[in-house]
């Protein structure tokens, strides 16, 4: 399993770590900063799911008018992470 570090910009969020295993998957999806609850939530719903998957799901979800969001974010770490 591979830990990653993503540093967002543009959101609340000021870090975002996450694994992914040998299958592709998503586990221990934990954001520092931000709507704690909500991005708890993404943790949650997220894990052992498919990293593609999830990625695809959550680009271009936005924020207000930021351009961007935590979710949008995690996708962009998600998919620098599988290069």
């Amino acid at each position: 399993m591979a830990h990653f570090s993503y540093n967002p910009t543009g959101v609340c969020s000021k870090l975002i770590e996450f694994d992914i295993d040998d299958e592709g998957r998503l586990h221990n999806v934990s954001f520092t900063g931000g709507c704690n609850g909500n991005l708890k939530a993404i943790g949650r719903l997220v894990e052992n799911k498919d990293a593609g998957e999830v990625a695809d799901l959550l680009e271009g979800n936005l924020c207000g008018a930021r351009g961007t969001s935590c979710a949008d974010q995690f996708s962009k770490a998600i998919k620098a992470a599988k290069g």
